[in-house]
């Protein structure tokens, strides 16, 4: 029987990237669990107006930590807060005070180091050494003040194991994933495809690797054989970036995360190409699985829990437009291969990238900070 008055818990979640399809999916699948009573402060990254003028709130770090602890305050002044989950650790960092009142559970797509070893993708510079000294304190200190950490992959966990010196007791891994009810695509029938059509969602064209792909495209259509029965390759990108159609290549503008429009164009495709240069855990490539698509992508960051190389698709080198060539042309040429690999993508995803089943156990998690501590044993 549900709690009549179940704690109330605030939800800090950035607004920045994927993270705000990932806040979208927590504020629509958190409020039916009937244990916890869910708030919700979205911490924008949009700096504007005359507090850009104010020195050092430029930083990103330091305007979500404040940011935070504004929202913080003010929930626990409306509620009375049980417990926090702060998402990414960046508006964390300053809320030590905060967090060692109130329990927290704080939620990584990946470490800070693990962004710095990214930086060059991100257009992301490491500070001076002692700079970097004092962000690797704060962020250590964020980790220990945390009650409990949930971690997107097994990459970031390691990271947080062995560079912050967190117990791997602590770290609970829970991909954020996608609403299966949204997203799911049944098994189709395989048929004689005359066009194959490739999918790229990314508003980062070239950190995505989108530029490589449009190349690797042409490519295949000039070089692949035509005539009865052999199929031609369409590219379809969804992204915000200056690109002009041209013959095979569909651009798709102003689509909204989990929208209607969004969900069809992935239905409606054969193959999910996502050939990025620096990545930790793109959501877009659990909604590709979920749609039952073969998936393509490079060994970086986190990729390979979900692009399990022969498995749910092809692992390419990054930067190469011929490892991009031979894999998709593997996969145009070969509707089963593309069935078999679609289907065990699906089958992954509804797994371990469920994000109903994964949101259930961020309230496991949150519960389970919330029991008083044990009395010491005499």
């Amino acid at each position: 029987m549900a709690d009549r008055n179940p704690p109330t818990v605030a939800f800090v979640l950035e607004q920045t990237l994927g993270h705000v399809t990932h806040s979208q999916n927590l504020r629509s699948l958190v409020p039916r669990d009937e244990r916890i009573t869910a708030t919700f402060y979205p911490i924008a990254y949009e700096l504007d107006g005359w507090l850009s003028r104010v020195p050092g709130y430029s930083n990103w770090t330091v305007r979500a930590g404040v940011r935070a602890r504004r929202a913080i305050r003010n929930s626990n002044r409306a509620h009375d807060v049980r417990a926090l989950f702060i998402h990414t650790q960046v508006p964390s960092v300053l809320a030590a005070r905060w967090m060692k009142r109130i329990p927290t559970v704080v939620s990584v797509d990946a470490t800070p180091i693990q962004y710095d070893q990214l930086g060059a993708q991100y257009m992301h510079q490491r500070a001076g050494r002692m700079a970097e000294g004092i962000k690797w304190r704060l962020n250590r200190n964020a980790f220990a003040n945390a009650a409990h950490l949930v971690s997107w992959s097994e990459w970031s966990k390691q990271s947080l194991i062995a560079d912050y010196g967190v117990p791997a007791s602590k770290v609970t891994v829970l991909a954020p994933g996608v609403e299966l009810a949204q997203w799911s695509r049944p098994p189709a029938p395989i048929a004689d495809d005359s066009v194959v059509k490739i999918l790229f969602v990314g508003g980062d064209l070239e950190r995505k690797g989108g530029s490589l792909l449009i190349e690797a495209v042409r490519q295949l259509r000039s070089t692949m054989p035509h005539g009865v029965g052999l199929p031609t390759v369409e590219l379809h990108l969804a992204t915000g970036a200056d690109v002009a159609d041209e013959p095979g290549i569909i651009v798709h503008r102003g689509l909204r995360p989990n929208s209607a429009e969004l969900i069809a164009l992935y239905h409606d495709a054969d193959v999910f190409c996502l050939p990025t240069l620096g990545d930790c855990l793109p959501m877009v490539l659990s909604e590709a699985g979920a749609a039952r698509l073969p998936l393509v992508a490079t060994d970086v960051g986190a990729l390979p829990e979900i692009v399990q190389d022969g498995r749910t698709g092809l692992i390419v080198e990054p930067g190469s437009v011929a490892s991009l060539v031979a894999a998709l042309s593997r996969l145009v040429t070969d509707a089963n291969l593309r069935r078999t690999f679609g289907d065990n993508a699906a089958a992954l995803v509804a797994d371990r990238f469920d994000a109903a089943k994964n949101s259930a156990r961020i309230v496991d998690v949150l519960v389970d900070v919330m029991k008083p501590a044990a009395p010491p044993r005499r």
